[in-house]
């Protein structure tokens, strides 16, 4: 992965947006990771809300990103996808509140056609 961002930030690349995660830890890891390789472009952190119990499935098999244990117990509980799409609301806002203290400037936020999940995150941490 970082061989490849290099080739594209030296063919005039000027940021990376991350693929999405729902561990902050795994951003800072991999942040730290570009920066001793000698990346030095701004790195967008890309984050998504879970908003269906199929999710839970179907984003670690399509986009090779695990899930934290604590998201899936919590999105096993709900009882419909309403309370699902309040839990990845909610885990989200706790992500960009983590990521803006710890200095992060920009996030992207990634809608997959539920733009109004991406509202309800907004209207929290803005």
């Amino acid at each position: 992965d970082i061989h490849f961002l290099k080739k594209k930030i030296k063919n005039g690349a000027t940021y990376i947006v991350t693929q999405m995660f729902f561990d902050n830890q795994k951003y800072f890891d991999f942040v730290d990771k570009c920066r001793k390789a000698g990346i030095t472009v701004p790195i967008i952190p890309g984050l998504k809300p879970i908003a269906t119990k199929k999710q839970l499935n179907l984003i670690p098999h399509r986009f090779h990103v695990d899930l934290p244990e604590a998201l899936i117990k919590a999105v096993v509980k709900c009882k419909d996808n309403t309370q699902v799409r309040q839990v990845g609301v909610e885990w989200c806002v706790q992500q960009s509140k983590e990521l803006e203290k710890a200095g992060i400037p920009v996030l992207h936020y990634y809608s997959m056609g539920k733009s109004d999940n991406i509202k309800a995150i907004a209207s929290q941490i803005f």
